[in-house]
Formats: structure tokens, C-alpha cells, sequence
């Protein structure tokens, strides 16, 4: 299995509430390994998933229905 990553950035503000919960259902996607904000960097959030499983496109899809602005950053 391949393992790959990538950063999404959303707002510096997003509540801790509502990072936890996208983190839950980031991490709780077929294909994604880890799902997490960054304690430093809290408009940061790390992606670890099976590209052969997901896409990051996907994975951002999912982020942006919750109404929040987001942008794909690779690594």
C-alpha cells in the first residue's frame, strides 16, 4: 500500500469543536489513515491516505461541505 500526504488549509479561526469533529470524520473516511490539526498551526490540517483508496480532491470535497473554505496544499 502506497502512503501518501497533503495539508488542507481552512480558516485560523474554525472553532477547536468543529476541528475535532472534521478531523473524526476526515479520519473515519475509507482510504484515510490520519486526519489532524496541527497544535502550532491550528488552520493546518494533515492528511495521510491510500491514493489508490481516495483522492485528496475527495477528501477536500468532503471539508468543503461543511461550508468551510478550504484549500489543498501538497507536500
Amino acid at each position: 500500500m502506497d502512503i501518501a500526504d497533503f495539508l488542507i488549509n481552512v480558516h485560523p479561526e474554525l472553532h477547536i469543536n468543529d476541528q475535532m469533529q472534521l478531523e473524526n470524520e476526515i479520519g473515519h473516511m475509507d482510504g484515510v489513515l490520519s486526519a489532524h490539526f496541527s497544535p502550532g498551526h491550528p488552520h493546518m490540517m494533515t492528511i495521510a491516505y491510500n491514493p489508490d483508496a481516495v483522492s485528496s480532491s475527495t477528501v477536500l470535497a468532503r471539508v468543503s461541505r461543511h461550508g468551510i473554505e478550504a484549500s489543498k496544499i501538497g507536500l
